[in-house]
């Protein structure tokens, strides 16, 4: 199951004090001090794994703490740092400040790391606080206190294409057509309940696919599954707008794309100013659906095409168009 959205605490390790010693040996009696500085404490660090896909891990640990660096010791030995501790998220997790919502990070690149909280700086040893005025302080300072935050976790999946469109107008089936994907398909709507990815593999390059539940009007408010998942075609390239053109006039299925941009607009305006692709499904039910495409287009101002996903009537000529138009990923 996806869980796009998780709230954990972080702490970071705490610093070792410092040591009050003083060297013992023989013939040195009176040696001075040799206290040394106390460990520094871990670091919570988040990192991006393209390997995972969601938040669900970090559901069943809601706390998370790195470890503690360990006091200094006598003969001038530091204590051992304490380990940092590595949160693995998937690309595309943005780290917010939960009370807040400031951002801290936005990993969207594969291996990318940032310290959420730094460790505690070790404590100093009486070494430090030697003078000529005093040749056997017993001062130490103390470990600095780690760090604590609680955090909101969002995922963005990284897609390139967004593929948005009513219940039932076939994304799921358009997606196993074009990738590996394999999401349940049934006539009925809302079969699909979270965002599904495929991917396009050629040779030379791949294109990740994102089929997001179905929209319906009154998604920006909440209504239905859409707005729930609307965030993760903010990342996309390029949307595709997939219509069941089983049924109605040019002026008819051009609405159906007209509601769902008034939707994106809603949610998010640099959403609906992406670069858009309208692709009618349902051919293999209505052959003179292409002679409707040109009017469609000419409605809505962007580039209509034809297909049946259950016949895969199309279908490979809309990949070789997807390729075309969307670009690699730098």
């Amino acid at each position: 199951m996806l869980r796009d959205e998780v709230e954990i605490t972080v702490r970071s390790g705490n610093g070792g004090d410092g040591a009050a010693t003083f060297l013992r040996e023989k013939f040195r009696p009176e040696g001075g001090p040799d206290g040394g500085d106390g460990g520094r404490g871990g670091d919570v660090v988040m990192e991006a794994n393209p390997h995972m896909n969601t938040l669900g891990h970090l559901v069943r640990k809601p706390r998370w703490r790195a470890e503690d660096g360990a006091k200094g010791m006598g003969s001038n030995c530091f204590g051992k740092s304490g380990e940092d501790l590595t949160v693995q998220v998937p690309c595309g997790t943005i780290v917010r400040i939960a009370e807040t919502g400031e951002i801290i990070a936005d990993l969207t690149k594969a291996g990318q790391r940032v310290v959420v909280v730094a460790g505690g700086r070790g404590g100093k040893g009486n070494v430090h606080f030697k003078s000529s005025t005093n040749q056997t302080p017993r001062q130490f300072t103390p470990g600095e206190t780690g760090q604590e935050l609680h955090l909101r976790l969002e995922l963005k999946l990284i897609a390139d294409i967004g593929i948005v469109g009513f219940p039932n107008a076939g994304k799921s089936t358009l997606l196993s057509r074009l990738s590996m994907a394999r999401p349940k398909i049934a006539p009925y709507p809302f079969t699909t309940l979270e965002p599904q990815l495929g991917v396009i593999e050629r040779p030379d390059r791949t294109l990740v696919l994102a089929d997001i539940p179905g929209l319906i009007e009154g998604a920006a408010d909440g209504k239905g599954l859409g707005h729930q998942f609307l965030r993760h075609v903010e990342r996309c390239a390029l949307l595709l707008h997939l219509v069941d053109g089983s049924d109605g006039t040019a002026e008819e299925l051009a609405d159906r794309v007209r509601v769902l941009n008034a939707e994106l607009a809603r949610f998010s305006p640099e959403l609906a100013a992406k670069g858009q692709i309208v692709v009618l499904n349902k051919l293999d039910a209505r052959p003179d659906l292409p002679e409707l495409a040109p009017a469609v287009s000419q409605l809505l101002s962007c580039p209509v095409r034809c297909i049946s996903g259950v016949a895969g009537m199309g279908v490979t000529e809309l990949e070789n168009h997807l390729l075309q138009v969307v670009p690699p990923r730098a």
